[in-house]
């Protein structure tokens, strides 16, 4: 310690030991701050309830700069301190409807196992012709027990 920071300290009555400070060294593990899932369908849950309470945070700071900026806009009156004032409040506004719509995005990921359907719109076969008339003809002597529209027969000439 050079002698100007010893009398600094005499004059302001600051009782600072001379050595070197003591340093620890500290292992700390790293831990992530949202508990990870196991990818068994736990990790939309932990997810969702992660970024729900963060959006609550989010919206709950948002309302207290809010209020803070009224209060100053209040007492100064200048326009720019309302103008952040509405940025601010356009701002939770879109956190709010972020909030709405990751509840919709659950609900979506939670009913998509359900609505799955099989929905054939173009077939296509591959192979012979052969194998497509005999695969027909199967299917037409499985139904001859159906009743089959009459044909069209078209008249002679």
């Amino acid at each position: 310690m050079s002698k100007l920071e010893k009398s600094v300290n005499e004059i302001l009555g600051l009782d600072i030991p001379t050595g070197e400070p003591k340093q620890e060294v500290v292992e700390k593990k790293f831990e992530p701050p949202v508990p990870r899932g196991n990818g068994k369908g736990e990790d939309v849950d932990t997810d969702y309830d992660y970024s729900r309470e963060n959006y609550y945070n989010l919206i709950e700071k948002g309302q207290e700069a809010i209020q803070g900026i009224l209060d100053i806009a209040k007492e100064g009156q200048h326009p720019r301190a309302y103008e952040v004032a509405g940025q601010l409040i356009g701002q939770v506004g879109q956190t709010v409807d972020k909030l709405q719509d990751l509840q919709k995005k659950l609900k979506d990921l939670k009913e998509l196992p359900n609505k799955t359907t099989a929905t054939i719109k173009n077939a296509l076969f591959v192979g012979s012709t052969a194998e497509l008339q005999k695969m027909l003809k199967g299917k037409n002597e499985n139904t001859k027990g159906v009743k089959q529209p009459p044909k069209e027969t078209s008249p002679s000439n």
